[in-house]
């Protein structure tokens, strides 16, 4: 079996990302960050999606962004509510980390040489999505770029692939997607801003675009939620 780099955050995208690879019938190695995000029941939702899908290892990479704050995600600033599809559509949200898909494939890239592998599979999307810059073609064409320029792996002949299998697809034709393949969507989580006790607020744009997606699929979303 090939060898290939998931990031994977416990989301559903980056979920269906991972099985999707295994489904290619890559051997896949799942990487997660705890970045000093607010919703640390992310990296707890990693490892039970890569048990469950059957990575072939998972490892978590602790790394401090809070030293740089400037997102809702690592500062004290407010996670935004309630926005609307319009507000969706005008400027970059708070929740934006800065560089953040940058520092993981980077991570990532380090991971596929020590492997070795030459094969990334990242679940951005640039469609139900909250506007971020690095979820974009064009960021994912540039970093592959720089993939086989900057690494002694690429300078004598790998060739590194960024695979975006989702990057066009809608946040329902994801769910459907997910559904297809098996994957247990309850074991995910995307809330922004969860309770405690691990309770997705159901208000945050994360939440909104996920119930959003079930909605249009025609299927009912599983976890649970403080706000619906």
């Amino acid at each position: 079996m090939k060898p290939a780099v998931v990031l994977l955050s416990g989301g559903i995208e980056s979920t269906t990302t991972l099985a999707i690879a295994l489904a290619e019938g890559y051997e896949a190695y799942a990487l997660s960050f705890e970045y000093g995000q607010r919703h640390q029941i992310e990296t707890e939702t990693a490892r039970r999606v890569a048990d469950s899908l059957g990575a072939k290892e998972h490892r978590i990479a602790r790394i401090d962004l809070r030293v740089f704050g400037g997102s809702a995600l690592t500062d004290g600033v407010d996670v935004p509510k309630t926005r609307s599809e319009t507000e969706f559509a005008h400027g970059i949200p708070v929740t934006y980390v800065p560089a953040r898909n940058t520092i993981f494939l980077a991570y990532a890239l380090a991971w596929a040489e020590v492997i070795p592998a030459s094969d990334i599979f990242l679940g951005v999307n640039a469609i139900d999505y909250s506007g971020y810059p690095d979820c974009r073609p064009e960021f994912i064409e540039a970093f592959q770029t720089l993939a086989n320029l900057a690494t002694k792996a690429g300078v004598e002949g790998t060739r590194f692939q960024i695979h975006t299998p989702l990057i066009k697809f809608s946040k329902a034709e994801i769910i459907r997607k997910a559904v297809e393949l098996g994957v247990d969507l309850s074991l995910t989580h995307s809330c922004y801003d969860p309770s405690a006790e691990g309770l997705a607020c159901g208000q945050c744009d994360s939440c909104l675009l996920r119930l959003k997606g079930f909605r249009e699929a025609g299927l009912k979303d599983s976890i649970r939620y403080a706000k619906k």
